[in-house]
């Protein structure tokens, strides 16, 4: 077998022998007259094919000594006298359930959000599109806003007003900015979710003795057996934040869109962690404190959207005390402290799992901090100001045309007209 060296040359390997030692595979191996011999690693097969760089890594992934504690196996995961343990493979049920989610949030936004909506007195908003216009179209794509100089380059192009073109701009970025009845819609699914999901877990958790004391997580440890409520706590979890990620192209957008998709996946990463190592206790204890807010949260979006301005201050004040109280104190000090310091009081090795899994709640605790500097901005306006308003979103602007521009704007160009209307005063 011939491969490429560092220098570009040929180098001829020979495979001597393979031999299995403690269940080590010892190869042996000629490259160019120099004897090798390669142990501590996956059974090798020459020549390497795709299947076996994919078999390689997939035993290097699930090695026993990334997930297992000392003296522990996979063996001992298997179910036996009454013990269910936690297998990896179960985790792809979630992205099947996740299109179930997404069937039920469909039905719920239709026959329970929409006519809440409208009862609210939350109308809905026709969008009326900008006439085609592929000059100011393209430029849209680069800049939404242009300045008063590009403004007036563009009027003279299209033979327009530069009143005009700034109406085209406003009504084109209005059809980027959701409706607030599909803001509504889904601020009401994720209200109902939360709401649904943190009831669950104080009921699976409440008579748990770990919930009342923490370090309890670690009794036993890794030999917990996993209870039916833990299962679908999991699976409920793990489907809403694959729905999440199926609909971010369609879901309302904000300024802190790249930290939801960060969220989002290292929420995922930490459930498949802690459901594949066994740290199902402290798994469920990260979502049970992670719920209690967003309640409070999609509570006062909803008011928001409707306009009732004094049940959304209550509702922000309630959301802002449970957040901080939630991801600021008991995240850190509760959940953080038995995972980043317990452990080392009970084990003297720490497998990689560990650190991937607190890596995850790390990530979680800076989004926190993150977001709680932008709450503390809206509490200030809100305690100063007197007026509550998400700074992660977008307004829809104002839009009046009168009707000679509406008139221009729709039938000018058909008609041949070469004059813009003389109206650059506005």
């Amino acid at each position: 077998m011939a491969l490429l060296g560092r220098g570009g040359g040929k180098q001829n390997i020979h495979l001597l022998k393979s031999t299995q030692i403690n269940q080590t595979t010892m190869i042996d191996v000629n490259v160019d007259g120099v004897y090798l011999q390669l142990a501590d690693l996956p059974p090798l097969l020459f020549p390497v094919t795709m299947q076996h760089i994919l078999t390689v890594l997939n035993n290097w992934f699930w090695w026993e000594d990334m997930w297992m504690p000392r003296n522990c196996s996979w063996a001992n995961f298997e179910d036996h006298n009454g013990y269910v343990f936690p297998k990896p493979q179960q985790l792809f049920a979630t992205i099947p359930y996740a299109f179930v989610m997404l069937a039920i949030r469909f039905f719920l936004e239709r026959c329970f959000a929409i006519p809440l909506a409208n009862m609210l007195g939350i109308k809905k908003t026709r969008r009326i599109k900008p006439q085609p216009n592929p000059t100011l179209e393209a430029f849209f794509k680069e800049c939404r806003k242009p300045s008063q100089s590009e403004i007036r380059g563009l009027a003279k192009k299209c033979n327009w007003t530069m009143h005009l073109v700034e109406k085209w701009f406003r009504r084109r970025r209005n059809l980027e900015i959701p409706t607030l009845h599909k803001k509504f819609q889904e601020a009401c699914w994720r209200f109902v979710f939360y709401t649904t999901s943190f009831t669950a877990g104080i009921i699976f958790l409440y008579d748990k003795p770990w919930f009342h004391d923490i370090w309890l997580v670690w009794l036993n440890y890794p030999f917990h057996s996993v209870l039916p409520s833990q299962y679908w706590y999991y699976m409920l979890e793990m489907s809403f934040y694959w729905s999440l990620l199926f609909t971010l192209g369609i879901d309302t957008k904000r300024k802190d869109f790249k930290a939801h998709v960060v969220h989002h996946f290292a929420a995922l990463g930490l459930m498949f962690c802690s459901w594949s190592a066994n740290y199902i206790r402290l798994g469920t204890l990260v979502m049970i404190v992670h719920d209690f807010a967003d309640i409070w949260l999609e509570a006062a979006k909803m008011f928001n959207y409707a306009r009732w301005e004094n049940t959304c201050s209550v509702l922000f004040v309630i959301f802002s005390i449970a957040f901080f109280i939630t991801r600021l104190i008991l995240f850190p000090f509760w959940i953080l402290r038995a995972t980043l310091y317990y452990p080392a009081l009970y084990t003297d090795t720490l497998v990689p799992a560990y650190f991937f899994f607190n890596v995850q709640l790390l990530i979680l605790q800076g989004l926190h901090i993150y977001w709680a500097y932008l709450v503390f901005n809206i509490l200030k306006k809100f305690i100063f100001v007197k007026n509550v308003k998400d700074d992660r979103s977008d307004e829809e602007e104002e839009d009046s045309f009168s009707d000679a521009e509406e008139e221009y704007m729709k039938n000018g160009h058909k008609n041949g007209s070469s004059h813009p209307l003389l109206n650059n005063n506005h």
